[in-house]
């Protein structure tokens, strides 16, 4: 009978003891999350209830396990697999508080200063994200590690993979030189500052928003809702625009080709009175100019200008089809056109009279008669 008991208590009282000790840590955290609003971190770290579940009961277990006295020819197995458990789960909890620690921080710090400075705020984005990373791989490899180590096989072989610790490198570097230049590539993006999540690029002749970013690859989105995925390196050996790189205000140009007769002082007026109807402007500049001319059009020029590359985009549409609808209405002669009308012959002159009776066989005239 006790050797029945004995487990039963063993195992259930571990069980047990968890679930008791995980729901009131979930219970003290719900009502520090309820008294304290100004701050996220509390509910946020009721996302690691799992994994620190799982920590305390296989603690409880690899701790008490020897004492249920069940399985004796498996108690190295089961002993070690709830080593690795508890190194597993221990890892995962660390990664869960870290990332509550960090986002908690971020989103104090944007709340404070989203409407003073975005570009800061899309600047400390991008690093939290990167670092976020940089620890997970990092506790992952420090956990993988330690599980391997609780072998004694790998234990034995230490020495010599350290040994030859160096010879890997060098050909993990030889490799991988693809891979790490792109690894150091994201950690310039993150820390230098070049390119943030949200920021609106060129690249390649495609306009998009930066969408993720990582250690090794970037996403744009396009305007049309497409990804372009990229290696980091792209932007640390090629040039781009960034369009909100410091300020996010930004200036437009609209063209049209009109004919000669265009009536550039009643356009001026009118791009004002469109500009005035249309909510992306921003009213700090407008401006309309006759930038070039050809034979048969004049090429007109206007300005706008927009808070950002949204309402830029926004503005100029608004202006071209209003300005064309409102040219079509009141003035269509501006329109440009092909003449198709018969030549005008030049004036005539004694030496081109000469010239054309010569060509038909006459002489020319010497006098009145």
């Amino acid at each position: 009978m006790e050797n029945v008991l004995r487990p039963l208590i063993v195992v259930g009282g571990s069980v047990v003891l968890t679930l008791v000790i995980g729901w009131a840590t979930d219970f003290l955290l719900r009502k520090a999350d309820e008294r304290r609003s100004d701050t996220p971190l509390w509910g946020l770290l009721r996302r690691g209830r799992v994994p620190y579940q799982l920590v305390i009961c296989a603690a409880l277990l690899r701790g008490s396990y020897d004492q249920a006295e069940l399985l004796e020819e498996h108690r190295v197995g089961i002993g070690r697999a709830l080593t690795l458990v508890l190194i597993g789960a221990a890892a995962w909890l660390v990664i869960r508080i870290t990332g509550a620690v960090v986002e908690s921080s971020y989103a104090r710090y944007a709340q404070s200063r989203a409407q003073r400075d975005p570009a800061k705020v899309r600047r400390v984005r991008t690093q939290v994200s990167l670092i976020m990373r940089v620890v997970s791989a990092i506790v992952g490899v420090v956990a993988v590690a330690s599980m391997l180590l609780t072998f004694p096989a790998m234990r034995a072989a230490g020495a010599s993979l350290l040994a030859s610790a160096g010879v890997l490198g060098i050909v993990a570097g030889v490799a991988a030189q693809s891979t790490l230049s792109n690894l150091f590539a994201g950690l310039q993006i993150a820390f230098g500052d070049m390119v943030r999540l949200g920021d609106t690029v060129v690249v390649d002749g495609e306009w998009g928003t930066v969408d993720e970013i990582t250690l090794t690859f970037l996403t744009v989105r396009t305007w049309d809702d497409r990804r372009i995925t990229m290696p980091v390196s792209y932007f640390t050996s090629k040039p781009f625009e960034n369009w909100s790189r410091g300020t996010p205000q930004m200036t437009g140009i609209v063209y049209w080709h009109l004919d000669h007769t265009a009536p550039v002082e009643a356009m001026r007026d009118k791009l004002r009175d469109i500009l005035r109807q249309c909510p992306a402007w921003d009213g700090r500049d407008y401006g309309i100019a006759v930038t070039d001319t050809t034979p048969n059009t004049l090429q007109v020029r206007a300005l706008v200008t927009a808070k950002d590359a949204d309402d830029i985009w926004t503005v100029r549409v608004t202006v071209r089809e209003r300005m064309i609808r409102w040219l079509v209405e009141e003035h269509p002669y501006a329109l440009p056109r092909v003449s198709t009308s018969a030549a005008v012959p030049p004036p005539a002159t004694p030496q081109l009279a000469a010239d054309r009776l010569s060509r038909n066989g006459l002489p020319p005239r010497t006098g009145r008669g």
